[in-house]
């Protein structure tokens, strides 16, 4: 088993603080084993009895039960037998739990929230609660949990947990990583063919299957047709205008953008992509359209494409922002204007990264091999003209090294590597 580190020491900073815990990531991302197994080790390791964790898998037929929340909460009490030890309560996908009518007050509801609030009065009992939706999770955690939970957000494997379980050539592992990307259930499997059939079928029966009965999504097709724009646009600037007379050329039916709109919405929701919006470095502000879409991992977006279209280039690029954004980062992509040669041109920043009061600006490169691709990539650093950090992380260069310019050039392999070194 994979250990987690970077998310069981967050769990462990966490416990007994008086919060729900809330883990959220995509489906299939670890969440689980991370909650399930990882965590209840630590647990029994350092003293806790087994009998003293209640454990309730909501996506499972046989705790289908305990979705109504007035049965999981009394079956919860049951469980909590001496007010004098420590118990703690583990719900896997609560967005599996549904309202039902409160008997006492004609016309409400009684949600999971509003149990697991009154569990939280508890003294003796730590919850813990996985989900897989981010819209929900989102509101829940800001309104319905009263202010009482802790968010943990767990990603797919990064490079660094991939290659450390792999253990083969880093340049192997590297390559494989880009091509099936980071989904944890890969490295049980055996051969390329079962992981390109096990990342499809993610899609098809998990992904798909949620959104479609989650939101009442009519189109399927529509949806499907959306995730392939999606896979393909990658590291490029889009947005649902664009996405939407594509998508009329291909289907020639009439479409809004207002459906292509829900319907990446619900993408974002499921965790499956993350927008990315444009910031004017010198403007201090954010632009309203185009931004950019990147998948959460990208073995599931070169499944979507049927493994046809392998562009290292924007695959590195997502890769390296997926690396910033589980490190803790806030990631944008940055627009600096050149008003030098008689107009405005803007050059972008690949990633404006912000930590606290702390930002760095981020250049992906797989090549820098002509003068042309050098200035480019340069000339949007120096255009910010400010003191922060500037850093181009490169696949062809053999180590780090800094410029004479000041900007410091990062071996990609390294920068997976080594999280310590953007600080």
């Amino acid at each position: 088993m994979i250990d987690r580190e970077r998310y069981l020491k967050k769990i462990v900073d966490y416990m007994w603080d008086g919060q729900i815990k809330v883990i959220t990531g995509i489906r299939r991302c670890g969440k689980s084993t991370l909650l399930f197994h990882l965590f209840y080790d630590y647990l029994l390791k350092n003293g806790s009895r087994a009998e003293n964790i209640i454990m309730l898998e909501l996506d499972k037929r046989k705790f289908a039960k305990f979705r109504n929340p007035v049965v999981l909460a009394e079956y919860v009490e049951s469980q909590i037998k001496d007010r004098r030890k420590k118990y703690y309560l583990f719900i896997d996908e609560i967005q599996f739990c549904y309202s039902v009518p409160d008997p006492d007050n004609a016309g409400h509801e009684i949600t999971v929230y509003d149990l697991l609030n009154e569990l939280k009065d508890y003294e003796n009992l730590d919850v813990y609660v996985t989900g897989s939706n981010s819209k929900m999770l989102s509101k829940d955690i800001a309104t319905e949990f009263r202010g009482r939970a802790s968010q943990i957000h767990v990603y797919p494997l990064s490079f660094a947990e991939f290659h450390g379980y792999r253990a083969g050539h880093v340049r192997d592992d590297f390559d494989a990583y880009m091509l099936y990307g980071g989904m944890p259930y890969l490295l049980k499997l055996k051969n390329s063919e079962q992981q390109k059939q096990y990342l499809a079928s993610l899609f098809d029966e998990v992904y798909i299957k949620d959104i479609v009965e989650r939101n009442n999504v009519a189109r399927s097709d529509i949806l499907g047709n959306i995730l392939d724009n999606l896979s393909s646009q990658i590291s490029s600037l889009t947005n649902p205008t664009n996405i939407t007379n594509a998508l009329k050329s291909v289907k020639n039916e009439k479409l809004s953008v207002n459906t292509v709109s829900d319907y990446i919405d619900y993408c974002e929701d499921a965790f499956i992509v993350s927008e990315a919006k444009r910031y004017d470095v010198k403007g201090k502000h954010y632009f309203d359209y185009p931004n950019k879409y990147y998948f959460t991992d990208v073995g599931l977006r070169n499944a979507r494409l049927n493994f046809r279209q392998i562009d290292s280039g924007h695959l590195m690029e997502n890769i390296v922002y997926n690396e910033l954004v589980s490190r803790g980062y806030s990631v944008d992509v940055g627009v600096v204007v050149d008003r030098n040669k008689g107009g405005r041109v803007q050059k972008e920043i690949d990633f404006v990264v912000n930590h606290g009061d702390k930002r760095i600006y981020i250049q992906s490169a797989w090549q820098m091999n002509t003068d042309e691709k050098i200035k480019a990539e340069l000339d949007s650093l120096k255009l910010a003209k400010d003191f922060f950090s500037k850093i181009i992380v490169q696949n062809d260069i053999p180590e780090t090294f800094r410029d004479t310019d000041g900007i410091l050039h990062v071996n990609l392999i390294e920068f997976l590597l080594n999280s310590e070194i953007l600080r």
